[in-house]
């Protein structure tokens, strides 16, 4: 699927074009960030394939019931819920159950802790934090020689918890609910990367580590690789719920942004903060202008323009006041080719789309210019 939808045009969003990569929650991201005016390209880079008649996760189960662990991690909501929906599926719900109430049961965040209440069971502890990191330290504390851990894993990378769990001295058994795979239809992958190389959206939003190594894998397998992290270097912000899902982009030498509460809103809040911030505001013909993705402020009033004029718009800004040739204008026009007359043609347009034809002056037989204020001692450059 690859879908785009355009929010009301007087949020903090409004004039951005946000990507969705997520598979899981992904309407519920959508309709927070088009309430807030962004349009919205959901593309997503994975699907989760549930495991309910894997062998791996039968084998898994069984051996937490005949092989008493002493601690037992839960590490999401839908992937205990499908543990247990799983092991009734074979018969073997009340035995994990039972199991289960003899253990330390220990659940990362609320929403875990809702689904193993909902199995009729009790938490013995859940970090504050919602963080596997502070997990990792309350059991390293404890102390865990000897002792056999059976972590819920749930598709994300935890770098370094096996790990140090083993190196402690501890036996862990991982428990596969679910797997991250490709999407079945690359093509809105294809094209979200597309309109990320082109600089078609302003923001990338990723919910899961998987999804971001999706998406960069894609990219790989495209030759577009270093386009994309061009594009998310300098133009494109990446933003992540979370750091351990930013760890695929960080290690690509991507910088990130992430809300400090690692849920939807915190996110689509971040979004709401760092995309206006980014935004170029000009004083220009006695208004104020602010640049946008695919659309610009007029005096607070959103005006959307076609990308040609976008374009356009954007190489006037990059020296305002200055005359701009249109010859170089030609060349900031996608699929133009030679004719100088299609800037003409774009320029008219661009105009009529400001709906205030003073904002840019032709210069006869040399270009256009941004009509700059004299005293544009408050312009963001």
């Amino acid at each position: 699927m690859y879908e785009e939808q355009q929010g009301p045009v007087n949020g903090p969003l409004a004039g951005f074009t946000v990507g969705v990569t997520a598979a899981r929650r992904a309407d519920e991201l959508g309709v927070l960030l088009q309430r807030r005016g962004a349009a919205v390209l959901h593309a997503p880079a994975l699907r989760i394939v549930q495991l309910a008649d894997d062998s791996e996760l039968l084998a898994a189960t069984k051996k937490v019931i005949d092989q008493k662990p002493d601690i037992v991690v839960a590490t999401t909501a839908i992937g205990f819920r499908g543990w247990i929906e799983a092991a009734d599926g074979w018969g073997l719900g009340e035995d994990l159950l039972a199991r289960l109430r003899g253990v330390e049961l220990l659940a990362r965040g609320p929403k875990v802790k809702g689904a193993v209440r909902a199995a009729g069971l009790t938490e013995e502890w859940s970090p504050s934090s919602e963080s596997m990191a502070e997990v990792l330290d309350r059991l390293l504390e404890e102390g865990v020689e000897g002792r056999r851990i059976a972590i819920q894993l749930h598709g994300e990378p935890l770098p370094g918890f096996v790990e140090s769990l083993r190196a402690g001295g501890a036996e862990v058994l991982g428990v596969p609910v679910y797997r991250w795979m490709p999407p079945e239809d690359i093509g809105p992958v294809d094209r979200l990367l597309d309109a990320t190389v082109s600089r078609g959206v302003d923001a990338l939003t990723f919910t899961s580590a998987p999804a971001a190594a999706s998406l960069l894998s894609r990219a790989e397998e495209r030759g577009l690789l270093a386009e994309l992290l061009a594009a998310l270097h300098h133009d494109v912000l990446p933003a992540c719920v979370g750091p351990v899902t930013a760890l695929p982009l960080q290690a690509r030498g991507v910088d990130t942004v992430s809300p400090e509460r690692f849920r939807l809103g915190p996110l689509v809040q971040v979004l709401c903060k760092e995309l206006p911030g980014r935004a170029r505001t000009l004083p220009i013909a006695g208004h104020r202008v602010e640049i946008r993705g695919h659309a610009v402020l007029v005096d607070g009033e959103l005006k959307p323009v076609p990308p040609a004029g976008m374009s356009l718009l954007r190489s006037l800004a990059r020296r305002p006041g200055w005359v701009v040739a249109r010859s170089e204008l030609l060349r900031a026009l996608p699929g133009a080719g030679r004719d100088e007359h299609a800037v003409e043609t774009a320029m008219a347009r661009l105009r009529t789309a400001l709906g205030a034809p003073k904002l840019i002056q032709t210069v006869v037989k040399r270009g256009y210019r941004l009509a700059l204020d004299p005293s544009a001692s408050d312009a963001k450059y």
